[in-house]
């Protein structure tokens, strides 16, 4: 029997991925997003489209109908533009949510798998590795919101025994993430070089962040959303390691030099209040409860990232040029 699973921000950078990886598998996908069916998603078997808006509960309810998972990856803001409009915030995600859970419970759908923070619910941390045991901080209106979120998940599951998976997300990184909306710094950093513009720099470049590539970050989704059974509702999902923005520059300089471009200029701005020195995740126990890890090495995730930016730019270039 084909299982049927809904994806809401099915299409943004992560929900595009993650329905195609989930439609491969045999699911029976749904994707349900703001916008119409994305090019990404065009042509791809086993993935239906739903237009609509995380406010409207009536679509919800009928989008939910016969599915058994329900993924939630809808965000409004990014890290770095929250707390702009904190009342829009409040009532855009964290209210949204709760009505997802109100249409999740009226259509029988019986688990959750959210997409939460793992850059941002902590606050500030040490220099080691930070479990999902450690204390809950979040320095901006952004981690408040999806921390919010995660505590509406555990009353529900109190009150209505809903099985809910958390799965708190380091700094994804991957082919396809665009800059649209101020989040992924490495996918500014890429599409600034190979459009031979400066590199800008929030600070000195010695913020330190746990950047996790796209492809491990789909295959934590699809098994939290697989497995019946899992040990801890809240899990880590980041690579274990954490790089500074000069050592992720140098990555990114290495590759332009090996394909015998131009290394990239570095402008620096001053520092942001939002932007926590360190944050590293400790990601043991995403091995004991989903079975997983990140699979894919920096530098090859790395390259594989700028294989795609270096042949985004080259077709635009050859449509400007023929236009």
């Amino acid at each position: 029997m084909t299982t049927r699973i809904l994806v809401l921000g099915a299409g943004g950078f992560i929900g595009t991925h993650l329905c195609a990886a989930l439609a491969a598998e045999g699911w029976d996908t749904i994707g349900f997003g703001r916008g119409e069916r994305p090019a990404e998603l065009a042509g791809v078997p086993g993935v239906s489209w739903i237009r609509g808006d995380l406010g409207d509960r009536a679509l919800l309810r009928r989008a939910l109908e016969g599915c058994r998972v329900a993924v939630h990856l809808v965000g409004s803001t990014a890290p770095a533009g929250a707390g702009t409009d904190p009342v829009t915030e409040l009532q855009a995600d964290l209210a949204g949510g709760v009505g997802l859970l109100e249409a999740v419970r009226e259509a029988g759908v019986g688990r959750v798998v959210f997409a939460s923070s793992g850059g941002t619910v902590y606050g500030l941390t040490g220099d080691g590795p930070v479990p999902e045991t450690a204390p809950t901080e979040p320095l901006c209106s952004y981690g408040i919101v999806k921390l919010a979120f995660e505590k509406y998940l555990a009353l529900h599951r109190h009150l209505h025994g809903l099985d809910y998976r958390v799965l708190r997300i380091a700094n994804v990184f991957g082919e396809r993430q665009r800059v649209r909306r101020q989040q992924g710094v490495i996918a500014a950093f890429m599409t600034a070089a190979v459009e031979g513009r400066p590199l800008e720099v929030w600070g000195d470049g010695s913020v330190v962040r746990d950047y996790v590539y796209i492809g491990d970050v789909v295959d934590a989704l699809v098994r939290a959303a697989r497995l019946p059974v899992v040990a801890h509702r809240v899990v880590n999902i980041g690579s274990g390691a954490g790089r500074s923005l000069t050592e992720v520059i140098d990555g990114i300089t290495r590759l332009r030099r090996t394909h015998g471009a131009r290394p990239p200029e570095v402008v620096h701005r001053p520092g942001r209040r939002v932007d926590v020195p360190r944050i590293v995740l400790d990601i043991a126990r995403a091995r004991e409860a989903l079975g997983w890890e990140p699979a894919t090495p920096w530098e090859e995730a790395l390259t594989r990232t700028h294989r795609w930016y270096a042949a985004e730019a080259a077709e635009v270039g050859v449509l400007a040029a023929a236009g």
